[in-house]
């Protein structure tokens, strides 16, 4: 693990040059190398899409790009980080669903997502899925709410803990259904797709990207996908909408942001590298491998869905009585 007084010097040497220059006005942006803070560890799908964009605007721009994986606290940590940095265009900050869960679930969150970010562009999202055991008597959704009804709190569903997507996805499905099922926490998602496909667990919404070769090969079975669009991954599955539960939405977005405070000219040309990086086609193409759909959005339309999926999700952390504090 690279220790914080190593990392500093790390970024002293990259960002030297600002220190003897200072960084040049938003028609000049930018004119040195650019930070990308991910608040979750290497190999996510998070990461993953930050890796596949970030080669894209240093073509653009013609400056080094650098990551910086800052995981820990769901995400609280680099989001802090960035919350600090120094609002000029130089440090970008990339994020999921937890930006707008984590504010409902901490007490004395260090960040406004609102007030400490300005939004740049939502660049993708990723259907979540809703999985049963082959074994399971059940073809569709409402087959499976009629099967918890007639047993009420004897079947179980997955996560990998309190708070996480998939934890309140099933929540917010519970709520929607009216079913009462069992949370079984576990601490791997190897751990829940095993016992999922041994039958020991009854339900899991997990993220569709990794769920696709499992239920191609027959060991789950898809009953309905998250979002309000069916997935090219498994487009015979329905949308949890069109299976009946008529308000249901939850899926996972990756959006992309900068402290406040920065120059809205600076914004504009971030959000318009970010938007072409998204719609090139070779980065289509290895999304569409990950089941991941480009989005490209405005930035007013990122502020306008990260308020809504804050109003929405602390709805529901109140309803069940949620805290991570």
């Amino acid at each position: 693990m690279i220790s914080t007084k190593r990392r500093a010097l790390a970024w002293s040497a990259i960002l030297g040059v600002v220190g003897v220059a200072g960084h040049a006005p938003a028609q000049e942006y930018p004119a040195s190398p650019v930070r990308v803070i991910v608040p979750f560890q290497t190999g996510g799908t998070l990461d993953t899409i930050t890796r596949l964009i970030t080669p894209k605007l240093t073509e653009a721009w013609k400056q080094q790009m650098v990551i910086d994986n800052r995981a820990g606290a769901g995400g609280n940590i680099g989001a802090q980080l960035a919350a600090r940095a120094k609002p000029d265009g130089y440090t970008l900050f990339v994020n999921t669903p937890a930006f707008a869960v984590n504010p409902s679930l901490t007490r004395k969150l260090p960040y406004d997502p609102m007030k400490d970010f300005a939004p740049v562009s939502l660049l993708a999202w990723t259907n979540g899925v809703l999985l049963v055991p082959p074994t399971l008597p059940v073809r569709n959704v409402k087959e499976l709410i009629a099967l918890a009804k007639s047993r009420p709190g004897e079947l179980t569903y997955a996560s990998t803990g309190p708070g996480t997507a998939g934890h309140l996805n099933m929540e917010l499905f519970k709520s929607l259904t009216g079913i009462n099922v069992l949370h079984v926490p576990y601490k791997s998602i190897g751990q829940a797709q095993t016992d999922l496909m041994a039958g020991r667990i009854i339900l899991w919404i997990t993220s569709l990207p990794g769920a696709v070769p499992h239920i191609q090969s027959g060991r789950m079975r898809a009953l309905a996908v998250s979002g309000t669009k069916r997935s090219a991954g498994v487009p015979d599955v329905p949308t949890m909408q069109e299976a009946g539960v008529k308000s249901y939405e939850a899926v996972s977005w990756y959006g992309m942001f900068v402290p406040g405070g920065t120059p809205t000219g600076v914004i504009e040309k971030i959000n318009a590298a970010a938007v072409r990086a998204v719609r090139s086609a070779d980065v289509k193409e290895r999304f569409n491998v990950l089941g991941v759909e480009p989005v490209g959005s405005s930035p007013a339309e990122l502020g306008k869905y990260l308020q809504a999926e804050i109003t929405k999700w602390a709805g529901l952390v109140k309803k069940i009585g949620l805290r991570a504090d």
